[in-house]
């Protein structure tokens, strides 16, 4: 049976006779209540155990009668539950599930090699002290500079000297970065409204201040030690922020994987001092070598 045929067919078994405020109230009461059905049977069966023998029949029981008023309040919002079901799944493949390598957009493909992001290389981070006595990290793609001496910018030793790592992973996991484009001059000029609008000083801007909010985040969370998932109001902001640039086409799933990729490569950097880098954008991957 499909959502739409059993919810045509629950519909006809609505008894009360109310008035469509006083209905939407009802259906929303009776659902809460059969949620909580749910958790009671539920309790039975770890309470009892092998011996509640009837548990599967009673969550089964439950759960239909959540299904039902599911039909009923969707009904009342003018919605149908096929609808419902799919927009979920979509939802849910957005937030747990990264895109596929075989569905993987490629945003510069078509463009000339050196307008293209590298495919692989290897990145060294090493750390210097510089004329005025500060500690730098100096970084190199394949033996060329990368960028500008870093240090941390700030009054407090947070290591953020490191972060251009974390345009890397966004580089290597989302084959997205219009700051590392930049610093390897590989914007792809030969389109001007391209380079212009995504690979341009806005597109960096936005760019650069995801890296310093997901720092930030990450500081009052253990620099993601151990953590494999992140909230989804961090990951809405993020999505919401790049909601206008070609990248938006990458799911929440995807930003999550390139965010804790970074910041797996920043600790062992952190941890040593600096270190090698291998970059690989087929998959997908930063490696501390």
């Amino acid at each position: 049976m499909d959502f739409n045929t059993y919810q045509q067919a629950a519909l006809k078994t609505v008894q009360a006779s109310l008035e469509t405020e006083e209905a939407t109230m009802v259906a929303i009461l009776g659902l809460a209540g059969e949620t909580g059905g749910v958790a009671t049977a539920y309790k039975k069966q770890l309470r009892d155990g092998p011996a509640h023998q009837a548990s599967k029949a009673l969550i089964r029981e439950e759960l239909g009668d959540v299904l039902w008023y599911l039909a009923v309040l969707a009904d009342r919002f003018g919605l149908d539950l096929d609808n419902i079901a799919a927009a979920n799944l979509t939802k849910v493949a957005d937030r747990w599930r990264p895109t596929p390598a075989g569905e993987f957009v490629d945003f510069d493909g078509d463009f000339p090699p050196d307008e293209q992001l590298p495919r692989t290389g290897t990145i060294t981070f090493r750390l210097e002290t510089d004329a005025a006595g500060r500690q730098v990290s100096r970084t190199s793609f394949d033996g060329a500079p990368f960028g500008d001496p870093l240090t941390d910018a700030s009054f407090i030793d947070d290591w953020y000297r490191f972060h251009d790592v974390f345009h890397l992973a966004y580089a290597a996991v989302l084959g997205w970065s219009p700051v590392v484009r930049s610093l390897m001059k590989r914007k792809r000029r030969s389109n001007p409204a391209i380079d212009e609008a995504e690979d341009g000083g806005r597109a960096i801007a936005i760019e650069e201040g995801i890296s310093a909010m997901v720092f930030a985040y990450a500081s009052d969370h253990s620099n993601l030690e151990g953590i494999r998932t992140l909230d989804q109001g961090l990951l809405t902001t993020v999505t919401g922020m790049v909601g206008l640039l070609e990248v938006s086409v990458r799911r929440a799933a995807d930003w999550q994987k390139a965010i804790i990729t970074g910041f797996d490569v920043w600790r062992r950097l952190v941890a040593d001092g600096g270190g090698t880098v291998e970059f690989d954008r087929d998959q997908q991957s930063l490696t501390v070598r």
